[in-house]
């Protein structure tokens, strides 16, 4: 649970998928729930780790700096199939890499949640927003005094296996 959990529609919520809305909107990690609905199985395969400088609109919401780099990390979740379900991407500023969230750059195959939500409740704003690879939920968590951003890109397959599993 978050402690102030604030969502910010970018789309019309009638159009979320009836198996995506709770997904979009849980609270928590996703790394749980996903192994939950997958009886344990997940991964996490990086595909991009490196510093560059985040889209203006990542700068603007976590109120840094257009000259600033970050760390970016983008990485595809894996549940019960073959197919990746989720595709997600961190923006950890770089004031943000240099304190407590430079645990965040070394993760390699660990998923973020494991860390962000041990033992403490960050707080959340979050976007709900309908992006070409799929429902998506933008999240700028504030943890032990660091921003930055998660975003989580329900995809086409994950859908699929919900409407399945109904």
């Amino acid at each position: 649970m978050f402690k102030s959990a604030q969502v910010i529609l970018a789309s019309d919520p009638n159009q979320i998928p009836d198996v995506l809305h709770a997904w979009l909107y849980a609270e928590g990690s996703l790394t749980v729930q996903l192994r939950q609905l997958s009886n344990g199985k997940f991964s996490v395969v990086p595909t991009k780790e490196k510093f560059e400088r985040p889209k203006r609109q990542y700068n603007q919401w976590l109120n840094t700096p257009l000259h600033h780099t970050a760390w970016v990390r983008e990485v595809l979740l894996y549940g019960a199939e073959q197919i990746p379900w989720v595709k997600a991407t961190s923006i950890f500023p770089i004031l943000s890499i240099q304190k407590q969230a430079r645990i965040f750059k070394s993760l390699g195959c660990k998923p973020i949640g494991w860390f962000l939500f041990q033992r403490t409740q960050p707080i959340c704003k979050r976007r709900i927003l309908k992006l070409d690879e799929g429902w998506t939920r933008q999240s700028c968590y504030t943890w032990h005094g660091c921003q930055f951003i998660v975003q989580e890109t329900f995809l086409a397959s994950f859908e699929q296996y919900l409407y399945q599993k109904q």
